[in-house]
């Protein structure tokens, strides 16, 4: 069955989500290193990003300004153009949808806001599952867009949380591995340090501090079951530089050491 589309151009495209998708080619990618500006078109795959930079996307000859926490899903043969602003990183799927199904609109560009740590999480998995099992990879892609299609309801974004705690929780998403101070996360949101502390505590009901240290911890957990990384590797990627640091944070948060959570304890 031949994919069914319809799209008005650069903003808003319909997708049939009853039979799940076959991915080609899903990953983390870097650009933005050699080159400032990327021009491309996928002519028969649909294309499906989740960023952790702020750049210029063009679809179609329509700007979208993108920042961490946002997600794209451009239709096939549209084309792309990019503007980093230096070393730029995203997690990418590239996919066929069946054409099965009522179509549901979606814009080409949201904002995941809040929910970005959920919905990068299913893309990691997608990522990891990939080589051993391409099916379960395409179902957790499938979780994805869906999940996509939540986000685009109006009555979801009206009872979201405070739109600048969406951009904290994006920035801190985004930053993992690197210093993160809450002055700093703060002036990411648009908000006091004042502010920025009393709407974590309503939302999460605890500190920003506490929450990013839970969300290092829950990264930590996956990359250290799912990846072969070496556990030096899995504490930098979240921020953690001293393995001893790393040792006794896995110990208190996750109940266990960096090897015995790799084990599956």
């Amino acid at each position: 069955m031949t994919e069914s589309v319809w799209v008005r151009p650069g903003r808003v495209c319909a997708v049939r989500l009853d039979e799940p998708p076959r991915v080609l080619s899903l990953g983390v990618g870097v650009h933005g290193t050699t080159s400032p500006v990327d021009v491309f078109r996928l002519p028969d795959l649909w294309q499906l990003h989740l960023y952790r930079y702020s750049a210029e996307l063009v679809v179609d000859g329509v700007l979208h300004a993108v920042r961490p926490g946002h997600v794209s899903l451009v239709p096939p043969g549209a084309e792309v153009r990019y503007r980093y602003r230096g070393r730029s990183e995203h997690l990418y799927v590239h996919l066929r949808l069946p054409g099965a199904g009522e179509p549901v609109a979606l814009p080409v560009v949201q904002d995941a806001g809040a929910r970005t740590p959920a919905f990068s999480e299913v893309l990691l998995r997608a990522i990891a599952a990939a080589p051993s099992s391409p099916r379960r990879a395409d179902a957790e892609v499938w979780s994805a867009l869906w999940r996509l299609a939540e986000l685009a309801e109006p009555a979801g974004r009206d009872s979201g949380p405070h739109a600048s705690l969406a951009g904290a929780v994006a920035y801190i998403e985004s930053h993992l591995a690197e210093r993160l101070l809450v002055p700093q996360v703060a002036r990411a949101a648009g908000v006091s340090h004042n502010h920025l502390i009393r709407l974590f505590r309503a939302e999460t009901g605890g500190t920003v501090v506490a929450y990013i240290r839970r969300r290092r911890m829950e990264r930590a957990r996956h990359l250290l079951r799912e990846s072969t990384l070496s556990i030096q590797a899995v504490a930098a990627a979240v921020g953690i530089d001293d393995l001893q640091a790393f040792n006794k944070a896995c110990r208190r948060e996750l109940g266990a050491s960096p090897r015995a959570v790799r084990a599956g304890g």
